[in-house]
């Protein structure tokens, strides 16, 4: 291959997205194995590569010389074939001080915990250091050598300002997952996680609930593969891009969701959103439907409501792992928190706020039968319908007028 990204394991990757937005040039992904990657990097056949978990550090002794950065760090990320001989940069310090700045959060005098030991952390903590950090201490599960554990972090050290994610806790597909709870930092101001699928992880949620800044990686992967197009091709290219392709790439990975009462057009405007967009859409009734082989009336009488809402937590989970589609909730989805921590993860939140006036109830929907009903749902739910979209949309009778005022908002 010409250029690439090498790690163990890549089906969470963006890379090869980000360097076709860079330009026009050959890039591929290549899971290589601890037993490969010799071999591999013995050979040689390649112009340049990225080089992700877990392989930053095992790379170095192949190489024949190394940037000043990347020895500092002892990381490497980024590879380069100059005539039969590699040479090693690390990429990821500058894309991680472009994500930071680009959040708006500043180390200068504070307190940061680096969670993680591997190749990424190397890479915080030197940042941290550049950055002005006034202490900066590397957290992880087992105490070594420079190193504490979560227990310690949170009893000794719970005033620290800022928290930096390297570890890979949280990343698809493990969505729901975070490795320290923020709630027992409270003078946090900042958090920043590495990992950029999904683009929120539980973990920034749970650091934004808590007043902090708090971002994920997808802007630092873009910057330091923007970097890295320039080693590889010995180019420069306008930093501008970084925003440019980071602003194409959130469109392409964030789906929209949609919320609202039962009856208000979901299932109808976000198949046609779908089928304008080119993406996949998911009905989570429906998909509840086919799952549990009975009607939503059905489970309502025969297993009651609890259970349905912990059969819709479920569909609603898998669904939002995934990026870049359409999705259309049931109408109560909303009345659980970890359900709308979950649509947050990946997806832009449309509540379609259609007067209850003109919602058509029906039998088949157990909460919403009469008008009555309708009414009282409405009133009951309409302040968590607002809290949890990002935007709402007074539905017009043109199914295509709505549809193009949904699009346009998403894309702005």
């Amino acid at each position: 291959m010409d250029y690439g990204c090498i790690a163990r394991k890549l089906g969470h990757s963006f890379s090869g997205e980000i360097h076709k937005l860079i330009g026009d040039y050959d890039y591929r992904l290549r899971e290589v194995s601890a037993e490969e990657l010799a071999d591999f990097m013995t050979r040689r056949d390649f112009k340049g590569i990225n080089v992700t978990i877990p392989y930053k550090k095992d790379v170095i002794p192949y190489l024949d010389g190394i940037s000043d950065t990347a020895r500092r760090i002892g990381s490497v990320n980024t590879v380069v074939n100059r005539g039969g001989k590699l040479y090693g940069y690390n990429t990821d310090c500058a894309g991680m001080k472009a994500l930071i700045s680009h959040a708006g959060i500043s180390l200068k005098g504070r307190t940061v915990l680096v969670l993680g030991t591997g190749g990424t952390s190397a890479t915080a903590q030197a940042v941290a250091h550049d950055l002005g950090a006034k202490e900066v201490l590397v957290v992880s599960r087992r105490q070594s050598e420079g190193v504490i554990t979560y227990d310690r972090a949170a009893e000794e050290y719970s005033y620290a300002e800022i928290i930096i994610n390297t570890t890979p806790v949280g990343m698809f597909p493990e969505n729901y997952a975070s490795p320290i709870d923020v709630r027992k930092f409270p003078k946090l101001e900042g958090l920043v996680d590495a990992v950029f699928n999904p683009i929120r992880t539980e973990l920034v949620l749970e650091a934004k609930k808590a007043g902090a800044k708090a971002v994920g990686g997808l802007y630092m992967l873009v910057a330091q593969a923007v970097y890295a197009s320039e080693i590889f091709r010995d180019v420069v290219i306008p930093k501008t891009e970084i925003d440019r392709i980071y602003g194409e790439l959130m469109k392409q990975k964030e789906s929209i969701a949609l919320i609202g009462m039962p009856g208000s057009g979901k299932s109808t405007i976000g198949r046609l959103i779908a089928e304008k967009l080119g993406r996949e859409f998911i009905d989570t009734d429906s998909e509840i439907v086919a799952r549990e082989g009975m009607e939503i009336s059905d489970i309502f009488s025969k297993k009651g409501e609890s259970a349905f809402r912990d059969i819709e937590t479920c569909v609603l989970k898998d669904a939002v792992r995934k990026s870049g589609i359409v999705i259309a909730t049931g109408g109560g989805a909303v009345l659980r928190d970890e359900n709308v921590e979950a649509l947050r993860q990946n997806c832009k939140v449309f509540f379609l706020d259609r007067d209850p006036d003109w919602l058509t109830p029906t039998a088949d929907r157990p909460t919403a039968s009469d008008r009555e009903a309708m009414r009282r749902r409405y009133k009951e739910r309409y302040k968590r319908y607002c809290e949890t979209a990002d935007i709402a949309v007074k539905p017009v009778q043109s199914k295509e007028e709505n549809v193009r005022i949904i699009i346009g908002e998403f894309l702005k």
